[in-house]
């Protein structure tokens, strides 16, 4: 679909909280589409709709374990446990690298572009990329997180 332009740290947008995504229709799922392009792209893991400048719940990931692209609709952690501490990028934040704390493993519930519920459990790399992408919908960023 369409490259989108990605916010940088300093625009208010990546700061303010993203509103629930009442109905999936073509807006949304050409915005999916074209989150996932951005993505890949600028070679990301993950991003998150504030970060093209939509006040949305939603992002996508991909972390590159043979899944392809996983899309989040209106997603609320269920649980997390244990603890991982390492190294964070952005594609908000280009060229900063600062090593955070995240939970080393999440329990996430969302809905799909088809509107399907689901249930993800993750680990180690995905847990950090849910936790991450799922911050910016509540206006935080990574450098929020470092110690």
């Amino acid at each position: 679909m369409a490259i989108r332009k990605i916010r940088l740290k300093g625009d208010e947008v990546l700061r303010k909280n993203s509103k629930v995504v009442d109905k999936i229709d073509n807006r949304t799922l050409t915005l999916i589409e074209d989150m996932i392009d951005t993505m890949y792209e600028a070679d990301g893991v993950g991003l998150a709709a504030p970060q093209v400048g939509i006040l949305k719940r939603i992002f996508v990931i991909d972390v590159y374990d043979g899944e392809g692209a996983r899309v989040f609709i209106n997603p609320e952690i269920l649980e997390t446990s244990g603890s991982q501490y390492g190294e964070e990028g952005c594609l908000s934040v280009p060229g900063e690298f600062e090593d955070v704390e995240r939970p080393n493993y999440v329990k996430i519930k969302a809905l799909n572009e088809k509107g399907e519920e689901f249930i993800l459990e993750g680990e180690e790399l995905l847990a950090r990329a849910i936790v991450h992408e799922n911050d910016h919908l509540n206006g935080i960023l990574f450098i929020d997180k470092v110690r």
